[in-house]
């Protein structure tokens, strides 16, 4: 069993919370407000990153609280405990827990792979292409752990290469020398990961109908070299063109995930909202055929059925099912849910962190 206990504290509008003996199926209901995407974020955060709200710490505490929060989680009745929690005198500053000891928010991903679907995401296919971007990288980090270490050290380069490409004085050529090395190794890294990805993901697609989900077609729209040397000699060639527009225009950060509809050959920020819904669902499931391996897995869901109909309700939980991930939903009304003695309802404990 991936998680079997979850328990929170001065989270958002849970003061004292804790959920025992979790199944595979973990069905949260509710009416709005009462907390049950609140828990999602929760264990959103158990993976690096911003969690699925990409909130600030101080924003996640319990307004009634002493300004801090926790959230923990046991995995395989208590023999690994995983948590995240801040102090008082810091609520900006989230920390990570180990089995007790504290570490870097990249390892969290050595111990569980997350993804997620959240109402938000419904349009993510018509929104920037800094949000897919972000989506690709939560698809690749479930599969490879390293990729938030790689992801972090190209971020930290290519901050410090554009301060120096938008300074008024000449850049220090060993310095940009060093930076390039680090942005073309690391870059080079991202974008192989993300295009491999997105060919796996390609060839489980190819093998789906087309109904009940809409079946999307992916490509890696990327201009980035996946050979260290070609980015760095990229990075070398541009510094003329990118210190003229005070900002890094290869690499990575500037790729994209474009998705179509394979049933039209259209754009999927061109279709219905309910498409692209749909879409969004057959990635993901196709992702949870990807991710199969030693780590853990979760599956979080927010008001996933709201708008499915029947037929592709029956559908998404028969796949779910086959995944072998913990699952973990949200819903007002029992209805559109899955009829299964995994549904929870919030317990509290009087524990703190």
């Amino acid at each position: 069993m991936p998680l079997t206990r979850l328990t929170l504290r001065d989270f958002r509008n849970h003061a004292a919370t804790r959920l025992d003996g979790l199944a595979m199926f973990n069905v949260l209901v509710g009416e709005n407000g009462a907390g049950k995407t609140n828990v999602l974020e929760a264990l959103s955060l158990l993976a690096p990153g911003r969690g699925l709200r990409r909130a600030q710490p101080a924003e996640m505490a319990a307004r009634h609280g002493d300004g801090s929060f926790a959230v923990a989680v046991e995995m395989e009745h208590g023999e690994v405990v995983l948590g995240t929690h801040t102090q008082p005198a810091a609520p900006g500053r989230r920390l990570v827990r180990i089995n007790g000891a504290l570490g870097p928010a990249a390892r969290l991903a050595e111990w569980l792979s997350l993804t997620w679907l959240t109402p938000a995401m419904d349009r993510l296919f018509a929104e920037s292409a800094g949000n897919r971007r972000r989506f690709l990288d939560r698809l690749v980090l479930a599969r490879l752990p390293g990729h938030a270490q790689t992801s972090a050290r190209y971020e930290n380069a290519l901050r410090e290469r554009n301060r120096l490409l938008a300074d008024d004085r000449e850049p220090d050529p060993a310095w940009l020398e060093a930076l390039e090395s680090q942005l073309a190794e690391t870059g080079a890294a991202i974008a192989a990961a993300r295009a491999d990805l997105v060919a796996d993901l390609g060839a489980v697609l190819e093998t789906l109908p087309e109904q009940p989900f809409a079946r999307p077609s992916l490509a890696y729209a990327s201009d980035t070299p996946i050979d260290a040397e070609a980015l760095r000699a990229a990075l070398r060639q541009g510094r003329r063109r990118d210190r003229a527009a005070g900002r890094t225009l290869t690499g990575p950060h500037r790729d994209d995930l474009a998705v179509r509809l394979a049933a039209k050959d259209a754009p999927a920020a061109d279709c219905s909202t309910g498409e692209q819904k749909a879409m969004l669902i057959a990635i993901v499931l196709a992702h949870a055929q990807l991710t199969a391996g030693p780590r853990p897995r979760l599956l979080l869901l927010d008001e996933i059925a709201a708008h499915l109909d029947p037929l592709r309700r029956a559908a998404l939980y028969e796949r779910l099912a086959a995944s072998g991930a913990q699952v973990w939903m949200t819903g007002t009304e029992p209805a559109p849910l899955p009829r299964s003695p995994a549904r929870r309802r919030y317990g509290t404990c009087t524990t703190g962190w």
